[in-house]
Parts: C-alpha cells; sequence; structure tokens
C-alpha cells in the first residue's frame, strides 16, 4: 500500500511539474512604460582637439613638450631646419632691395629716360617756336613754301620724339614699380616660409599624443603632436545609418566608459555632423556631459545609449519570443509574422499583429 502511494505521489508530481513548466513557457503581451533608445559607442575627445603639423620639410631639430604638458596659444613647440627656406628668403630680401633701388628717382635707368623726355621736350619747345616764327614769315612771303614744310616737317618730328621719350619713361617707372611690388611680395612670402619652420602652438591647450621626436625627418603636413582643450572633453559616437534619422539635437544621452564600469554619465546631443564615414560605416554624434567628468583621458572609449523617446502604457512582448523575419510562434496557430516597433534588449514593442489575449510559445517550440 505504502509502495502504490508513492508511485501515486511521483506521478502526480511530474504532472504538476510539467504542467508548470508548460505553463512557464508560454507568455502573452502586456502593457508597461518603455524607453527607447539608440546604442552608440564612441570615444572622448578633448574640445578645440587639433594636430600640430609640419609647415615644412625638414629634419626637427628642437621640441619644446612632451605628452601631457599644458601649451600656451603661440608658444614655440619644434623648429624644423629647412635651409632652403632660409636661403629663399634671403634671395628675396637682396632682389627686393635691388628693386628699391630700381625704383628711385635717381636710379640709372629711370634718370636717363627722364633726361631723354626733358631734353625731347626742350627740343619740341623750340621747333614749335620756330614753326610758329616760320609760319609768319611765310605769310608775308619772305621764306619760300619748302623752307616753311622743312620747319613744320621738323616740328612734328620733335613732337613725335617728345611723345615717345615721355611713353618710354612712363614705361621704365611702370615696370620698376611693378618689379618692386612683386619683390616685395616675394619677399613676404618667403618670410612666411622661412617662419614655418618655427612651429607654435595655434591654441593652447594640453599634449595628449606626441608623434615626433628630435632628429625625425617630417614632411609638410605630417602629425607633430595632438592638443586639446584639457578642462572639456566630449563623446564622439558612432551612430549606425539605420538609427541616425531618429537621433536629434538636445537628446538625453546615458554615458559609460570603459575604464569605469558601472558608472553613468549623463549628456546630451549637441551635434551631428553631416557627413558619412566611410570606415567606420556611421555617422558621427557630438554629446556633450551634464555630469562632471570624474575620467579625462583622450581616446577613452565608450558605451552609451541615446534616449529617443519615453513611451507609455506600451504593448510589448520579452526579446526572447520574436524570431528571425518578425515571426513568433503561437500557441493555437503557430508562426505568425507581426509588425514590431522599437526593440530592446529585453522588449519589442508590438504595432500589429498581437492583443494581450495571445498566447505565445519560444520562438523554438514546436
Amino acid at each position: 500500500m505504502k509502495i502504490r502511494t508513492a508511485i501515486l505521489f511521483l506521478a502526480v508530481s511530474l504532472i504538476v511539474f510539467n504542467s508548470c513548466n508548460k505553463n512557464k513557457s508560454e507568455t502573452s503581451p502586456i502593457r508597461k512604460n518603455i524607453t527607447e533608445t539608440v546604442f552608440a559607442s564612441g570615444i572622448l575627445v578633448p574640445e578645440d582637439q587639433y594636430n600640430l603639423t609640419a609647415l615644412t620639410d625638414g629634419y626637427i631639430t628642437k621640441l619644446t613638450f612632451e605628452e601631457g604638458d599644458l601649451v600656451n596659444t603661440g608658444e614655440l613647440l619644434a623648429v624644423v631646419d629647412n635651409k632652403q627656406s632660409l636661403i629663399n628668403a634671403q634671395s628675396a630680401e637682396a632682389l627686393y632691395k635691388i628693386a628699391l633701388e630700381n625704383a628711385k628717382p635717381d636710379a640709372p635707368a629711370l634718370k636717363q629716360a627722364k633726361i631723354n623726355f626733358e631734353l625731347a621736350e626742350q627740343k619740341l619747345e623750340q621747333d614749335k617756336r620756330q614753326a610758329d616764327r616760320y609760319k609768319k614769315l611765310y605769310d608775308l612771303k619772305s621764306v619760300s613754301k619748302l623752307e616753311y614744310e622743312n620747319v613744320q616737317l621738323a616740328y612734328e618730328s620733335s613732337k613725335s620724339n617728345y611723345l615717345s621719350a615721355k611713353e618710354n619713361y612712363r614705361f621704365q617707372k611702370q615696370q620698376a614699380d611693378q618689379q618692386l611690388i612683386i619683390q616685395q611680395s616675394q619677399k613676404n612670402v618667403n618670410a612666411v616660409a622661412g617662419g614655418y619652420n618655427n612651429i607654435k602652438a595655434v591654441i593652447g591647450g594640453k599634449v595628449y599624443k606626441k608623434n615626433k621626436e628630435v632628429g625625425d625627418y617630417v614632411r609638410r603636413g605630417d602629425v607633430i603632436a595632438v592638443i586639446g582643450n584639457p578642462n572639456n572633453l566630449y563623446a564622439l559616437l558612432n551612430v549606425d545609418e539605420s538609427n541616425i534619422s531618429k537621433v536629434k539635437l538636445k537628446q538625453e544621452v546615458i554615458i559609460e566608459l570603459n575604464t569605469q564600469k558601472g558608472k553613468s554619465y549623463k549628456g546630451k546631443i549637441t551635434e551631428i555632423y553631416p557627413a558619412f564615414d566611410e570606415k567606420s560605416q556611421s555617422f558621427y554624434c557630438k554629446a556633450e556631459f551634464t555630469d562632471s567628468l570624474e575620467f579625462k583621458i583622450s581616446g577613452t572609449q565608450l558605451q552609451s545609449n541615446i534616449i529617443i523617446e519615453n513611451k507609455k502604457d506600451v504593448l510589448v512582448i520579452p526579446r526572447d519570443y520574436l524570431g528571425y523575419g518578425n515571426k513568433v510562434m503561437l500557441k493555437d496557430s503557430g508562426e505568425k509574422v507581426i509588425k514590431p516597433g522599437f526593440i530592446s534588449n529585453d522588449w519589442v514593442e508590438i504595432l500589429g499583429g498581437l492583443d494581450e489575449k495571445s498566447i505565445l510559445l519560444p520562438v523554438n517550440s514546436k
């Protein structure tokens, strides 16, 4: 009798256990408040970060900074030995001085042109007086027509010579002035180029990265150091192209640094960059911290969730009950394609295809 009772108890227990397991695997949609978010990874970036670059080719002969140093705007940070730019600057200075001398009124070429012009002017005045006198004499029949015409011809020749000498002087002066302007411009350009050997901080800040050492050969555009604001860092976020349309300015962001697991910071979206980055296959967004940031090292990796919308009284099912192709498994009718909305790690918003009376089985149930 005891044995039969024990067997009956075991059978009932198995039935109850199987029933519990069966009921536990079933679920129905429920209504709850959910928060729609977009996940984005990223890094910490200093505000006003820029690359300190070489402005000319040559060997670095001097560096005045180390990583972590604070530098001021206009401070000399590196010297590049480019002798060619110095030679060009010296040559331009010498040519400018020559052009300056040639443009002075007493310069040989200008002085000679002016003398020729003045002589031609005097000759013109003299021949004009002679022509006027001969005209009166010709009118009085005191000179022949041939004599009168010869004097008039000499006057016209003097006029032509005068205009030619005047134009030559103007041209000589114009050429000298133009050459002076060209050489002055070249001198200024080469002076600026010579200054490229001395590389200065464009904006003051902290040296976050030092890429070159004394003795390294650099080409124009090579990055020598990375400098940024040490007191203000922001999160540069990579947002997937399928989600970028949901991201708006001033949306709240919850950020967690990889160096401080379990600690979150609040921020907000302040900029959405318009260009798509081919390398990361994502769009960039800038999120400024509204909480005080304790860890301030450029390049620190981070994870974030951008809060898109807080939804109330939404019909949802557990994420595990949604299968590939937006399919669910109904207890009574098998597979069914539904219309999901927001999908989080835990919940799926139901926009169509289910109601609160629907009974679902895990997607791998048959």
